[in-house]
């Protein structure tokens, strides 16, 4: 017959069993916490019992008891002299190389300069002007060119009567031109022709008294009006007048002016007689040394005595046949 437990080793052997139970189901808490630190040992206890306690006392300063520390002025290294001369420190070495190396200029490749254009360092370089912004050079103005002199009246087909001021040569872009200039005291202004093309433009002298005459004769005869459009005869009137010619003009003015027994003229027929009937009162003025409304005057005189004229003629023509 085996023999039985006792009941003192079933209970160590239950112990032991819940002991391996609670330590298998602990918790990673438990397990990550550290152990107690141990007690030293007696004899160690005892050697720290017996040393003597040292207590540190520590003074805390306020603000109010900190004191400013002066401020002690570092003294200035001097640079010594020997024999006169003075020994550059390794700092001022450094300083000075610096400020040589600033006023050294950069090296770049030099340009060369015409020699027309290289000045001595104490004369100013003045730069020459472009030739496109140069200005014509005024030379000595000349009297006469091409039978024209200088306070002449003249008469220019597109504007009219005008004086000759002066003939000056005028140098521009490199060329040398001669130069009629011409005032025209009525329009305000101005005109300059080249003296090489005065005949290609038409440019001549005042007419002379039998020229004059023949034009003033020319208003005392019947207009002549082609039966044609306005618009061709227009073109025709205003051709004549920029020809230049003082019988030619006559003619436009002979055949555009209308009397008071006449239907009066249209707006386009008004301008070009007074643009006719201006330019040859003026040329009349300047050859018979008269102001223009004595001019103007004497024209329009003698186109209202020839209308007269020719109507009483017509009058008494009637007067026979009946």
């Amino acid at each position: 017959m085996p023999k039985t437990a006792s009941k003192s080793t079933v209970k160590k052997l239950a112990a032991k069993s819940v002991r391996q139970r609670t330590s298998v189901r602990a918790t990673p808490a438990t397990k990550a916490a550290k152990p107690k630190p141990k007690a030293p040992p007696p004899k160690v206890q005892a050697k720290r019992a017996a040393a003597p306690t040292v207590k540190i006392e520590k003074k805390v300063v306020t603000p109010a008891k900190v004191q400013a520390k002066p401020q002690v002025a570092k003294p200035v290294a001097k640079a010594p002299v020997l024999a006169g001369k003075k020994i550059l420190l390794p700092k001022d070495v450094a300083i000075k190389q610096a400020i040589a190396s600033a006023a050294r200029p950069a090296t770049a490749p030099a340009r060369t300069m015409p020699a027309a254009i290289a000045k001595t360092a104490g004369q100013k370089i003045i730069a020459p002007a472009p030739a496109a912004a140069a200005k014509a050079e005024v030379k000595k103005p000349v009297s006469q060119r091409h039978g024209f002199k200088t306070n002449e009246w003249i008469v220019y087909p597109a504007h009219g009567v005008g004086r000759v001021v002066a003939i000056e040569e005028q140098e521009i872009a490199g060329l040398s031109l001669e130069l009629f200039v011409i005032n025209f005291e009525k329009d305000k202004m101005t005109l300059r022709v080249p003296t090489g093309k005065s005949a290609s433009v038409g440019m001549r002298k005042l007419a002379d008294e039998a020229t004059v005459r023949k034009a003033m004769d020319t208003l005392k005869g019947r207009a002549r009006v082609k039966r044609t459009m306005w618009s061709r005869r227009a073109q025709e009137y205003e051709a004549k007048i920029n020809s230049g010619d003082l019988g030619s003009i006559a003619e436009v003015v002979r055949d555009l002016y209308r009397s008071e027994s006449q239907p009066e003229q249209s707006y386009s027929e008004r301008q070009l007689y007074e643009a006719a009937l201006d330019r040859m009162a003026r040329e009349v003025a300047a050859v018979e040394k008269l102001d223009e409304r004595g001019a103007v005057q004497r024209i329009t005189e003698i186109l209202a005595k020839s209308a007269k004229g020719r109507r009483a003629a017509a009058e008494e023509a009637e007067v026979k046949a009946a």
